[in-house]
């Protein structure tokens, strides 16, 4: 009888401490968000996900070419070039020359409207007659594009929001934890729109990189006659000479002071003799 009454008390026990674990949980779960932000932020995260790309939205294609060949004069095809890309309203972004070996090469990078860029592609390599090479790529950043856009107004939204909540704050505490959110979701948008924008200048303007040289003939030294060399060996001869007679008048004074001692020399040996 004792034992059944001792399970009985263990299992009531067991069960009221069961009741109270629930009870404190639906109460966690229950508590209040004071500042109303986390249905607000599950909405925003919601919204940028379920953002698609709609048939009526334009793809956004990155697009991107390099060009080399050889020209009979990189003057002229400068000029041909540049009347292309100023025609399409594009514009020349840096210009390179260099002189090598054997060629004079020249390196244009072109910016051009999306549209135009395939025409001025072909006026390019119609008006040459060998192609070393032609790269054209094609990248396509609608993806990313769309979901920069949603996610930058969704962060609107919420600083909006924040900026609500920074006129009800009650002490000075909640007004800088206001304020920090508020500085990170500006940080944020600030660093989404910078992307946003770079990719809306990469889709408008695509890049082609044009190079082009010119090979350059070298001038064979002449052969020379003998009497050329004959000539030219007696000019050094003279020049030698010259240089000779220059050297001599830099010693003078050594050449004097050897004289000067082999005299010397001389009269002491003939006194010498007299002894």
């Amino acid at each position: 009888m004792n034992k059944i009454l001792l399970l009985c008390c263990l299992s009531l026990l067991f069960f009221s401490c069961q009741g109270s674990s629930n009870e404190q949980m639906s109460s966690v779960e229950k508590s209040p968000d004071p500042y109303g932000m986390k249905e607000f932020v599950l909405e925003d995260a919601n919204s940028v996900s379920s953002k698609k790309l709609t048939p009526e939205q334009t793809q956004k294609i990155i697009k991107t070419g390099y060009l080399t060949f050889e020209t009979e004069s990189v003057e002229q095809t400068y000029k041909s070039v540049s009347k292309w890309v100023l025609s399409n309203k594009g514009m020349i972004q840096s210009d390179r020359t260099s002189k090598e070996y054997d060629r004079i090469r020249r390196a244009l990078v072109v910016r051009i409207p999306s549209v135009q860029f395939q025409g001025v592609v072909d006026s390019i390599v119609h008006s040459v007659k060998t192609l070393d090479r032609k790269d054209i790529s094609k990248r396509d950043v609608t993806e990313e594009f769309i979901d920069l856009e949603a996610r930058l107004v969704a962060k609107r939204h919420l600083e909006a929001r924040y900026l609500q909540l920074l006129t009800k704050a009650k002490n000075v505490k909640d007004m800088l934890e206001i304020e920090r959110q508020l500085a990170n979701i500006r940080e944020e948008i600030e660093a989404k729109q910078g992307r946003l924008n770079y990719l809306q200048s990469q889709v408008s303007m695509s890049t082609l990189h044009v190079e082009f040289y010119e090979m350059i003939a070298h001038e064979k030294p002449a052969s020379q006659t003998y009497l050329s060399r004959l000539w030219r060996a007696a000019k050094g001869g003279f020049t030698g000479i010259g240089n000779f007679v220059i050297g001599l008048v830099y010693l003078w004074p050594f050449i004097l002071v050897g004289f000067i001692s082999v005299y010397l020399v001389r009269r002491l040996i003939k006194k010498r003799k007299k002894l």
